[in-house]
């Protein structure tokens, strides 16, 4: 893997391989995540996917994409520690397996330029239509959401745990937030934001680093360059000296049970094997004890949020269980700081999170996520990296990880009075 410069603030990440059949293609702005854009950048490049001067339409772009031998070119926006990435993502097939020599990867990255820098306008501004029907698909994408109560609870508990920090932001801001975003507005936004962001692009593929290179150099030469807006270090924060407890009513009949844990914990690689011990694999002290053992649960896992320095747990409880289930996830965080575990307990984490990581370089497109993230928190970590640390935990190190762990906030999705 290499990284390099191509202009002011653009960057190319080359990971050359020929496991794949398709080639991997990503152009993203990396910006800090704000109430006030997050919903402004989200909706942009939806408008922006609708069409390009040459392609002014998802028609001529089904046709343009058809012509590139079926290649996929989609809009993506991602939150990746305390900034937001938005862009495109693109795929097609890999130049050694194409007919008379032919080559599709300047083809594509020439369309992926012109969704940022020739967009398709009228008197100079972004199609009013192309606007208000995205506006109006992604604030009800947005609503949507809650209609998964396990992925809407563990949102929520992020928004109150982190209430007035970025990290507490959802990734294309709120609903109400984008009805209310104008042309005017977008196109201001438009003009404003292209210059100053920072972009990160992203191959993975057969082709030679220095042809990639210029393909995608070619492709954003029209890419204005004035102003700088960078991404910003994700702030870590203590836990509160008393854990808040939110309740919410739904329409529910299973309760969801969601808990915030702050650390500051710097050893990443012990930490992430800390969570994996806890609630981040099949083998973990939630799934055996509180799920399988205990039935306390429908489902108990953690996550480990590294850049924020968050240990979240999510479970689907029976109603009158909520304070036995608390009790109970809390006591086995406890027997992690006492070292209370088995050596198959340590072993079967790290083994489950060597294989995770493994996996993803069996994917082009989870390590160009992988890429975006580490690039957004300026961060030089490789899964190879990550895999050689994760051998090297102690034990003693994984019992100093749990210790930093403090809950902070407890989150409660309970049915109204009389639901079903």
């Amino acid at each position: 893997m290499s990284r390099q410069k191509l202009m002011d603030r653009v960057y190319l990440t080359c990971i050359p391989s020929e496991k794949f059949k398709t080639s991997f293609l990503s152009a993203q702005i990396a910006a800090p995540l704000e109430k006030e854009t997050a919903g402004c950048n989200a909706l942009m490049v939806n408008v922006l996917s609708r069409g390009t001067v040459r392609c002014p339409d998802m028609a001529s772009i089904g046709r343009e994409l058809d012509l590139l031998y079926g290649a996929r070119l989609e809009p993506t926006v991602r939150k990746k520690g305390e900034n937001q990435l938005f862009g495109f993502a693109a795929s097609c097939i890999d130049d050694r397996f194409l007919p008379k020599g032919e080559k599709l990867l300047e083809k594509l990255t020439d369309l992926l330029g012109e969704f940022f820098c020739m967009p398709v306008t009228r008197g100079g501004r972004l199609l009013e239509e192309y606007v208000e029907s995205e506006r109006e698909n992604l604030a009800d994408m947005i609503r949507s959401d809650i209609n998964d109560k396990r992925a809407y609870a563990a949102r929520r508990l992020l928004e109150e745990m982190c209430a007035g920090e970025r990290y507490g932001l959802r990734r294309m801001g709120s609903a109400g937030d984008v009805e209310n975003i104008s042309l005017q507005r977008l196109n201001r936004h438009y003009r404003e934001t292209l210059p100053k962001g920072r972009l990160e692009l992203f191959y993975c593929g057969s082709a030679p680093e220095k042809r990639v290179a210029g393909a995608f150099a070619r492709a954003f030469a029209a890419l204005p360059r004035q102003g700088a807006l960078e991404p910003v270090q994700t702030i870590r924060r203590p836990a509160r000296e008393t854990c808040r407890v939110v309740t919410e009513e739904l329409d529910v009949s299973q309760g969801k049970l969601c808990i915030g844990c702050r650390t500051d914990c710097t050893d990443m690689a012990a930490a992430m094997l800390m969570n994996a011990m806890f609630g981040g694999a099949t083998t973990s002290k939630l799934f055996v004890n509180v799920r399988e053992r205990l039935s306390l649960c429908y489902y108990a896992d953690s996550a480990y949020h590294r850049l924020k320095g968050l240990v979240t747990v999510s479970s689907g409880i029976e109603f009158q269980n909520y304070d036995r289930a608390v009790e109970e996830i809390l006591r086995q965080l406890e027997a992690l700081r006492q070292g209370d575990w088995e050596d198959w307990e340590i072993e079967g984490a790290r083994q489950s999170l060597v294989n995770s990581l493994r996996t993803m370089e069996d994917s082009a497109g989870s390590m160009e996520d992988f890429v975006m993230g580490q690039a957004a928190a300026g961060s030089d970590e490789t899964i190879p990296g990550l895999i050689a640390a994760l051998a090297e935990v102690t034990p003693e190190r994984v019992r100093a990880a749990a210790k930093s762990v403090k809950p902070d906030t407890i989150y409660f999705l309970k049915g109204k009075e009389g639901c079903a």
